[in-house]
């Protein structure tokens, strides 16, 4: 673990004193909860991250596609042009950026409205919606 690494888990470890060290003798595919949980939240090595996630379907994608997800608009700050989006498979509340808007208007980006994204990283490495496409509003 190099000197970044130890200062940002020292960091996260005061605002969460519960927080382990992850173990290094544990490679990439053989990671645990605990460590998956750190990476979550930032902490470690960014480059040590599986390459491809699994998908729902428990089988992964060799070719390293994003695969669409679905969700709905919770907030968007238009004077900061940034918001967060709720992924209708639930879990945490996603970050994104007017500039990853692909399809659609700034003004439909209002509360409940659906959207389609694909999951990728902000420039701070962070997990955050990008390709995101207003899907038009669904008629009885």
């Amino acid at each position: 673990m190099n000197a970044r690494q130890k200062r940002l888990f020292e960091e996260a470890q005061k605002r969460n004193p519960n927080l382990k060290m992850p173990s290094e003798a544990v490679s990439p595919a053989e990671l645990t909860d605990d460590d998956l949980a750190l990476l979550k939240q930032g902490v470690g090595d960014k480059s040590g991250r599986p390459r491809v996630a699994i998908g729902e379907g428990g089988d992964a994608n060799s070719d390293d596609v994003p695969s669409e997800m679905f969700g709905s608009i919770v907030t968007y700050f238009e004077e900061k042009g940034f918001g967060f989006l709720r992924p209708e498979s639930g879990g945490r509340d996603v970050f994104f950026h007017i500039s990853r808007l692909q399809e659609g208007q700034s003004t439909e980006l209002v509360p409940g409205a659906r959207v389609s994204y694909e999951l990728g990283m902000d420039r701070t490495g962070k997990m955050a919606a990008s390709s995101v496409k207003i899907r038009p509003a669904q008629t009885a």
